[in-house]
């Protein structure tokens, strides 16, 4: 697990650090901002795609196999892009990078499921949460002094060093493979179609490519209801515990993903800090993440996951509450309230990822854990998406806190307060249809 919060946070890094190196890949090859995104939008499709399909892998190949191929393909990207000249040359290596970087995510989840019993599970999920919240931390820090320093290029050694973790994945994972047989190709492009269409469509805001969406998941739907033996088997989605735990964690995933995209808005727009400041005030709210993270495994295990995901909802609640009024003041009141709602997010990831896996029979969780992962990428776009839209608009015709702000504050205050609201929607809704369950698995541990 160890090796394993490595790995995730070069993967998380390669993700994010790219960001920071846009308007000098845009100078540098005389790019639109809308060219330039390709970068992070190409890498983000293929990564979500990815991550389902490694998933559906794991049914009939080794996680051994699946990693070494992975981080063969990772590292592979990063050779390419390290001695790239053309503007297509970064495109195909963050394309190549992105299907082997998939792996990691799509594993970190299976890997806890398959080696720890549900009781001991929560640690491991909250070993994982440590790289994504150090990976998340540390990549715009790096890639800016990287880039400031040396060259946007030099970003593309970094993923090389996932490398040095293949020989304890080969060491410590075993050689179990699954029986599936065939594998529906033909299904599988048509998901992998629909996810690139509607993360496009949501990117992009293209309604073409909405549409062209909708067909393909049409016909992903037949497809899996008629083929002898379909990418995705249909009763996995008759489960409604498992449906409408996929339901609860994209709209609260995406509520946790508005806060590493709106802080920098604010700090840049509002307290007008430089990139490199802002990445050191949300410093502390990662490192704090990464020190709690198994702490939130723990309450997992010994409290119940339910009792973790209303910490979880607490701490979102907290943190946009006091963001919501705070906004406009001193950036040090921001970065004490990003750490309940980092930490929040956390908590969040860990408790849905365990409610899920239970939802699961054993068959079923390779495939079923890999959309749980995919749909953790699309959440983070759609927020993205739709925040962005929303700030579009600029400043509101009404405040929603009673909190005097100052004209540039108003639109992040009632963001904010408007997020805290929907996690309390959110947290009753779990209540209402998982709080039977929780009470009876809590009776049985008594």
């Amino acid at each position: 697990m160890r090796v394993l919060a490595f790995t995730l946070i070069i993967s998380v890094m390669n993700a994010t650090m790219f960001n920071v190196a846009l308007p000098v890949i845009s100078k540098q090859f005389q790019l639109s901002p809308s060219k330039v995104s390709w970068v992070i939008t190409g890498y983000m499709i293929v990564y979500a795609i990815g991550t389902v399909t490694f998933g559906k892998l794991t049914d009939k190949y080794s996680l051994k196999d699946l990693l070494t191929f992975g981080l063969l393909f990772l590292s592979l990207g990063s050779v390419i892009g390290l001695v790239a000249t053309e503007y297509w040359m970064i495109i195909v290596a963050r394309i190549i990078q992105a299907s082997g970087a998939a792996v990691i995510p799509a594993l970190a989840v299976i890997i806890p499921v398959r080696y720890f019993s549900p009781e001991k599970r929560g640690r491991a999920l909250g070993t994982s949460a440590i790289g994504l919240a150090l990976g998340t931390a540390l990549g715009p820090i790096v890639a800016g002094f990287v880039t400031t320093a040396l060259s946007w290029q030099v970003l593309f050694i970094i993923p090389l060093l996932s490398l040095f973790t293949l020989p304890f994945y080969r060491r410590y994972l075993d050689d179990e493979k699954g029986d599936v047989g065939k594998i529906d190709f033909i299904g599988g492009a048509l998901l992998a179609g629909t996810v690139a269409t509607l993360l496009l469509a949501l990117t992009q805001g293209d309604a073409w490519f909405l549409v062209t969406g909708v067909v393909l998941l049409i016909l992903f739907v037949f497809r899996i209801c008629y083929a002898k033996n379909p990418f995705v088997k249909p009763d996995i989605f008759q489960n409604k515990q498992y449906s409408l735990g996929l339901v609860i964690t994209f709209v609260i995933t995406a509520l946790g993903f508005g806060i590493p995209y709106i802080a920098p808005q604010l700090l840049s727009v509002v307290n007008h800090m430089s990139p490199a400041l802002t990445g050191i005030i949300m410093l502390p709210s990662a490192l704090m993440t990464a020190l709690l993270g198994r702490k939130g495994g723990k309450i997992a295990d010994e409290k119940g996951n339910s009792v973790l995901l209303y910490t979880a909802s607490t701490l979102l609640f907290i943190s946009f509450i006091f963001l919501s009024s705070v906004v406009g003041l001193s950036s040090v009141f921001i970065a004490i309230f990003l750490i309940f709602g980092v930490l929040g997010q956390s908590f969040m990831q860990i408790a849905m990822s365990n409610i899920i896996s239970r939802t699961l029979p054993k068959e079923q969780t390779g495939i079923g854990m890999g959309f749980f992962s995919m749909l953790n990428f699309i959440s983070a776009a759609a927020s993205t998406a739709t925040l962005g839209k929303v700030l579009d608009f600029g400043k509101p015709n009404v405040q929603l806190n009673p909190i005097p702000q100052n004209s540039a504050a108003i639109i992040y205050s009632n963001i904010f307060l408007v997020l805290a609201i929907l996690v309390v929607v959110m947290t009753v809704i779990y209540y209402v249809q998982f709080g039977h369950i929780a009470k009876k698995k809590s009776l049985e541990r008594e």
